[in-house]
């Protein structure tokens, strides 16, 4: 996510228009949008990124989403309204995309917008991605989420990001 803090890149009106954000605002990390839980109470998840009214997560190192158990996941206040949870496979007991639940959570209850940035070579984490989007069960909350690639983002980076990109991690634009 550090690449956001390179100058230009924020008021790049070509990648302001690829995660839907208006304003040439600054980014906010480890952002924490307090999705209400049950009781009146709130979570303390971290978001990767907020950028205007859009929630960014990316994934380029990680192995996986994070995965949960029921228990965790039925705290959220508004999980039965916001999914159909029969449509998100578990394994061993455990929904698969818990990150990604979270993450969708976060966009329903702040209105923003929620984007997931993935690797191409990663059709298992971007597969995972949209079977949460079926299973959203607002279609305006399902017009929010995103999915946007490495390589489509470094399309339209810098030069010098797009030698940085691929020199640490064999991202190359798409």
């Amino acid at each position: 996510m550090n690449i956001f803090c390179h100058p230009g890149v924020v008021t790049s009106a070509v990648v302001r228009a690829m995660l839907g954000v208006e304003s040439k605002t600054v980014p906010e990390f480890g952002f924490k949008p307090r999705i209400p839980l049950h009781k009146g109470k709130r979570d303390n998840t971290e978001i990767d990124m907020k950028l205007d009214q859009s929630l960014v997560e990316a994934k380029l190192t990680e192995s996986d989403f994070q995965s949960a158990g029921f228990e965790l996941i039925s705290r959220y206040r508004d999980v039965g309204s916001v999914f159909d949870l029969s449509e998100i496979p578990c394994r061993n007991g455990r929904h698969c995309s818990y990150q990604l639940i979270r993450g969708t959570l976060a966009a329903y209850a702040t209105g923003f917008s929620y984007c997931i940035f993935c690797d191409v070579r990663r059709p298992d984490l971007i597969e995972a991605w949209y079977r949460v989007m079926r299973a959203v069960r607002l279609v305006e909350l399902r017009c929010r989420l995103k999915l946007l690639t490495w390589q489509e983002l470094a399309a339209v980076l810098p030069d010098d990001l797009q030698q940085f990109l691929a020199a640490k991690y064999g991202v190359v634009p798409a």
